[in-house]
């Protein structure tokens, strides 16, 4: 069966994967860009980009990873847009341009679905009111025999932590102190068991810990 897993998921060192106060001029809140910059330094997020050069070390090496063999992607609403509540403007298509990265067909969880909307480089969102299990189920069934990708916001992650269904879990604690915003490990206590954990420390101050069931 097709594993489940997470990539270049960025916490503080309080655990907030995106801070308080949402909007469409700062889709992670008060915490801005900084649960990020590691990222937008390396040659990965510069070639998804479009843009040449980027680092290529320790980061670089682990973000790479995020897409290969992944056949779908699942994300929460706000990861696709800062919309609430019934949908006003069905023109909106998220903050990803018209040529999204995923490039996969992805599944947004909302309470409000709405048509399927598809973008260029084969990217095509779905949006569903369902639990995780059915969500996982719906994106296995289009992912094939590839992967399927959690993308987040951290309520997501939290989602399918908490119903054991992430297979890998690749975390980045960024070493600042948000202290408000969306936390990710509430009522995940000894999730630590489930998995065999590993961590490393790179020059720019990020700590990668990955999450891999045994």
């Amino acid at each position: 069966m097709s594993r489940v897993r997470v990539h270049n998921f960025s916490i503080s060192l309080d655990g907030f994967g995106t801070g308080e106060g949402q909007s469409a001029e700062e889709p992670f809140g008060h915490a801005g860009q900084r649960l990020h910059e590691w990222f937008f330094e390396t040659r990965t997020f510069r070639a998804m980009t479009g843009q040449p050069g980027g680092g290529t070390g320790v980061d670089d090496a682990v973000a790479g990873e995020w897409n290969t063999g992944i056949g779908a992607e699942i994300m929460g609403r706000n990861k696709f847009g800062p919309q609430r509540g019934p949908w006003e403007d069905h023109e909106w298509k998220g903050w990803w341009g018209p040529n999204p990265p995923f490039h996969t067909p992805v599944f947004v969880m909302t309470r409000h679905p709405r048509p399927s909307v598809e973008m260029e480089g084969g990217t095509i969102f779905h949006f569903v009111d369902a639990t995780p299990q059915e969500v996982l189920r719906r994106a296995r069934e289009a992912a094939g025999d590839l992967d399927v990708r959690i993308g987040g916001g951290p309520a997501i992650v939290r989602a399918f932590l908490e119903a054991d269904l992430v297979d890998h879990l690749h975390l980045v604690v960024v070493p600042i102190v948000l202290g408000r915003g969306v936390r990710l490990w509430d009522g995940l206590e000894g999730i630590e068991q489930r998995f065999r954990v590993e961590s490393v420390t790179t020059p720019g101050g990020v700590t990668h810990v990955t999450f891999t069931r045994p």
